[in-house]
C-alpha cells in the first residue's frame, strides 16, 4: 500500500504534536499554552498505543484460554506507559491550571508577557522600598 495508508497513526501523532508545539510556542495566553501541552501529550500517547498494538495477538490476561507461547501476547508495557502518562499529564494540567488561577488573581491577566512585566515592576518596587 502507500506510505500514508500504512502509517496514518504515526502521521496523526506527528501532526498533533506539531499543533501542540506551535500552540506552546506562539501563544502568550497561559491557558492556550496548557492546551498545547495537553495536545502534545495526546500525540505521544497515540504513538505509544499504536506502537504497542500488534494485530493477531491477544492481551496477556489470565483466563480459561491460556496460550502457551509468549509470542501470541501483546506487550503490556506500552499500555502501562500510556496509563501512567495520562495520570501524570492530568496532574500536571491541574497543577498548571491552579498556578494560572493564582497568577490571574494576582496580576489580572493571562498574558505571559504582561505577567512578566508586572512581576518585574513589582520586584523593582520592593527593591526601592528596601533601600529607602
Amino acid at each position: 500500500m502507500g506510505l500514508f495508508t500504512d502509517h496514518y497513526y504515526e502521521i496523526a501523532a506527528v501532526v498533533l504534536f506539531g499543533i501542540g508545539f506551535m500552540g506552546l510556542l506562539l501563544h502568550n495566553n497561559l491557558i492556550k499554552k496548557i492546551v498545547g501541552l495537553n495536545i502534545m501529550d495526546t500525540a505521544v500517547y497515540l504513538l505509544l498505543a499504536q506502537r504497542g498494538m500488534v494485530f493477531g495477538r491477544v492481551a496477556p490476561i489470565l483466563g480459561d484460554n491460556l496460550t502457551p507461547s509468549a509470542e501470541q501476547y501483546i506487550n503490556p508495557i506500552p499500555a502501562g506507559l500510556v496509563l501512567t502518562g495520562i495520570v501524570v499529564s492530568v496532574s500536571v494540567s491541574a497543577f498548571s491550571l491552579a498556578l494560572t488561577h493564582r497568577l490571574y488573581k494576582k496580576y489580572h491577566t493571562l498574558n505571559l508577557d504582561e505577567i512578566l512585566l508586572k512581576s518585574k515592576k513589582e520586584k523593582e518596587n520592593k527593591e526601592k522600598a528596601v533601600t529607602h
